[in-house]
C-alpha cells in the first residue's frame, strides 16, 4: 500500500534555523523538497565532493576487487595530506599520459629517419641554410617545381618526406608541413620510458591507495550530507523574526513526531495534503510482495503519490513473462542454482535472491509444462517422468502426445490473449475499486472499458487463432463500453454532469483512437508466445550444430559449441525480459489503469554519517 502522508511546517526564531534543521535531521524523518540553489557554500561541497569521487575512482581501478587492503582509519588531517598527495599524483599522471601519446606519435614518426639533433636544423638556419619538412604523396612529389631545391627523406608511413632548401611549399596542395620536434629519437625514447616508468610508479601508489577507500567514502558521505544540509538551509523561509521549513512525513508518524517537536519546543502545522501538493512515495510491501522492490529500483519507477499500488499484481505477471519468455526449464534451473549460490555467499536470502528463486520456480513449471529442457526433444523422449509433466495442449513437442503443431501453437496463443486480457481487466477493476470511496462517477467508464476488452478479446481471437465470433454481439458490446466511457469518462467529484458530458463528446475522437488502442494493447500479449518460441528454436538451433560434433576430436568442439549457444540465448532472453515482460506491465497495464510512474521516493531529510 501507498502510506498516507502529512503536511508539516515547523516554525522556530530566526537565530534557532541552524539548530533546528540538525535537529530535524537527527530526528531522520520529514521530506523536505528543495530546489537547487546555488550558494557559495554549496558551490565549494560539490567541487569538493567531485574531487572526492574522481580520486577514489582512480583508486578503484587499480586496486584487485578479489583482494582489498586491510582498511586504515586516519584523522581528518592527515587524510587532507593524503588526497592533496593522490590529486597531485592524478594531475601528474594525465600530463604524463598526454606526454606519453604524443611522443608515441613522433616518435613512430622519426624512427625511419633515425637519430638525429633538431638544434643542428637550427644552425644550418642561421648558416644561412633553411629547411623545411613536408610530406606529400608520390603523385604530388613528380609534381613538384623541378626548380624548387630539396633532399628525399625516409617516407613516413604511405607519404614520401622531403626536405625543401630555402623555399616553402605551403601553397601547394597536397603538401603537409611537418614541424621537428625539440628533441631528437633517442631523447624522445628517453623521455618517453621515463614517462613511462613514473606512470608505473603512480598507478602503484594509487594501488597501495586502497586502504583509505573506506575513509574516502565516508568523507564523500559526509560532504554530500553537509550538501543537503546547506540546500535545506537555503530553501527555507521566514525573515529576520521568524524561520520555517516545510515538508511530509508518513501518517502513522503523526503522534511521535507531534510529541518530538512539543518537546523541542518548536511551534507546527500537521495537516493533510491539498489537491495542489505533491507529496512523495513511500511504498508499504506485503509480507512477500517486498522481493519486486530490486525490480522497481533497477528500473527506477515509483507510482505517484494518488496513484494505485500495483506491487502484488506486478510481481505476479511478471513472473509469468519472465517464465514464458525465457520458456526453458534447463534454463530455470541454472537460475535456482545461480539463487542457491547467492543465498549461501550471502548467508542470507536477500530480497534480490528471493525474486530469483520465484523467477526460477517460475520459469521451471513453465518450462515442465511445455516439455522444454535446454531445447532437446531428446531429453523429453528419454526421460519419462518429465513428460508426465508436460501438458500436451502447450508442449513444444506436441507430436510426442498425438498432437499437431498448430494446434498446440493456437493453444499458447489464447492463453496469452486472455493472460492480456484478464491483466487489462484487472485495471479496469483497481481503477473501480480506487473511485468508489470517492464517489467519482468516472468509475462508469472504466466499466465502459472493461467491457471493451472482454469484447475485444473475441474479436483477436477470431483474426488471430481462426475462433467463430458472433460479430453483432461483439458489436454490441464494444458500443455500449465506447458510450460509456464517452459519457461519463470526464465526470469526476465536483464536476457538474452536463459539463462532464461535454467534455466527453469533445474527446469523442480520441475515445475512438483509445479504442482501437485497446484492441491493439490485448494483441501485444501474442510477444509472450513469439519471444518463447524463438529462445526454443534458437536453442534447438545451437543443439544441432553441436549434435555432429559429440564424438570423437570434435566433442570439446560440441560442448563449447552447447555452452556458447546457450549462454547467448540466456543473455538474450533477459534482455527480451526487460524490453517485453517489463514492457508489458509498465506500459499495457499502467497504461490501462492510467499510471504515469511520476511519483518522488519517500527520503527523509536525515543524518547518514556521524559528523566530528
Amino acid at each position: 500500500m501507498i502510506v498516507p502522508m502529512k503536511k508539516v511546517s515547523v516554525i522556530v526564531q530566526a537565530h534557532n534555523k541552524n539548530s533546528m534543521l540538525k535537529t530535524l535531521r537527527k530526528e531522520g524523518v520529514m521530506h523536505i523538497f528543495t530546489q537547487s540553489v546555488h550558494t557559495e557554500k554549496s558551490e565549494v561541497l560539490k567541487k569538493q565532493y567531485d574531487d572526492l569521487v574522481k580520486v577514489r575512482s582512480s583508486i578503484l581501478e587499480k586496486v584487485d576487487s578479489k583482494k582489498t587492503p586491510k582498511q586504515k582509519n586516519v584523522s581528518e588531517e592527515v587524510f587532507v595530506e593524503l588526497h592533496d598527495r593522490y590529486q597531485q599524483l592524478l594531475d601528474t599522471k594525465e600530463k604524463l599520459e598526454e606526454e606519453v601519446t604524443k611522443d608515441n606519435v613522433l616518435i613512430e614518426q622519426l624512427r625511419p629517419w633515425g637519430n638525429f639533433d633538431p638544434k643542428e636544423i637550427d644552425n644550418l638556419a642561421r648558416d644561412g641554410v633553411s629547411l623545411s619538412f613536408y610530406t606529400l604523396t608520390n603523385k604530388d612529389l613528380k609534381a613538384l617545381d623541378p626548380s624548387i631545391p630539396y633532399i628525399v627523406l625516409a617516407p613516413m608511413g604511405p607519404l614520401q618526406a622531403i626536405a625543401v632548401i630555402d623555399a616553402n611549399l605551403d601553397n601547394m596542395v597536397g603538401a603537409t608541413r611537418f614541424s621537428l620536434p625539440e628533441l631528437g629519437l633517442f631523447e624522445l625514447q628517453e623521455r618517453n620510458a621515463y614517462d613511462r616508468q613514473r606512470l608505473v610508479e603512480i598507478d602503484a601508489s594509487l594501488k597501495e591507495a586502497g586502504a583509505y577507500l573506506d575513509a574516502y567514502q565516508y568523507r564523500m558521505d559526509r560532504t554530500e550530507q553537509e550538501l543537503r544540509f546547506d540546500q535545506v538551509y537555503a530553501n527555507s523561509d521566514g525573515g529576520e523574526d521568524l524561520t520555517w521549513v516545510t515538508g511530509y512525513l508518513p501518517a502513522p508518524e503523526e503522534k511521535a513526531f507531534s510529541k518530538f517537536a512539543s518537546h523541542q519546543g518548536w511551534a507546527y502545522l500537521i495537516e493533510d495534503p491539498s489537491e495542489e501538493d505533491n507529496p512523495p512515495t513511500q511504498v508499504k510491501y506485503a509480507k512477500g510482495v517486498g522481493i519486486i522492490k530490486p525490480l522497481f529500483d533497477i528500473l527506477g519507477t515509483v507510482p505517484g503519490y494518488r496513484e494505485n499500488d500495483i506491487s502484488l499484481w506486478f510481481l505476479l505477471f511478471f513472473s509469468l513473462f519472465f517464465a514464458m519468455i525465457i520458456g526453458d526449464a534447463g534454463y530455470g534451473l541454472i537460475f535456482l542454482l545461480s539463487a542457491v549460490g547467492l543465498h549461501i555467499k550471502a548467508r542470507k536470502a536477500t530480497t534480490m535472491v528471493l525474486l530469483l528463486y520465484v523467477l526460477s520456480i517460475a520459469t521451471i513449471i513453465w518450462g515442465s509444462s511445455t516439455g522444454t529442457w535446454f531445447g532437446s526433444k531428446m531429453i523429453l523422449e528419454s526421460i519419462p517422468f518429465l513428460q508426465r509433466l508436460v501438458i500436451p495442449s502447450i508442449s513444444n513437442y506436441p507430436e510426442l502426445f498425438g498432437l499437431d503443431a498448430v494446434t498446440a501453437q493456437n493453444h499458447v496463443m489464447k492463453f496469452c490473449f486472455i493472460i492480456g486480457t484478464v491483466q487489462l481487466s484487472l485495471a479496469c477493476v483497481l481503477n473501480i475499486v480506487h473511485k468508489i470511496p470517492k464517489k467519482d462517477m468516472s468509475l462508469f467508464s472504466d466499466i465502459g472499458w472493461m467491457i471493451d476488452v472482454l469484447a475485444l478479446y473475441f474479436v483477436v481471437l477470431q483474426l488471430v487463432v481462426g475462433e467463430s465470433v458472433n460479430f453483432s454481439l461483439v458489436g454490441g458490446a464494444v458500443g455500449l463500453g465506447f458510450v460509456l466511457v464517452v459519457v461519463f469518462g470526464a465526470q469526476g467529484p465536483g464536476i457538474r454532469f452536463a459539463k462532464g458530458l461535454v467534455a466527453g463528446l469533445g474527446g469523442f475522437f480520441t475515445t475512438f483512437l483509445n479504442t482501437i488502442s485497446c484492441f491493439s494493447n490485448i494483441m501485444s500479449y501474442i510477444r509472450l508466445f513469439a519471444v518463447g518460441m524463438a529462445s526454443v528454436a534458437i536453442a534447438q538451433s545451437f543443439n544441432s550444430m553441436a549434435g555432429g560434433m559429440l564424438s570423437g576430436f570434435a566433442t570439446i568442439a560440441g560442448v563449447l559449441v552447447l555452452i556458447i549457444g546457450h549462454s547467448l540465448n540466456l543473455v538474450m532472453g533477459l534482455l527480451s525480459v526487460v524490453v517485453h515482460g517489463v514492457r508489458l506491465n509498465l506500459l499495457e497495464f499502467s497504461g490501462q489503469l492510467g499510471m504515469e510512474w511520476t511519483g518522488i521516493s519517500y527520503e527523509p531529510f536525515s543524518q547518514t554519517v556521524q559528523e566530528n
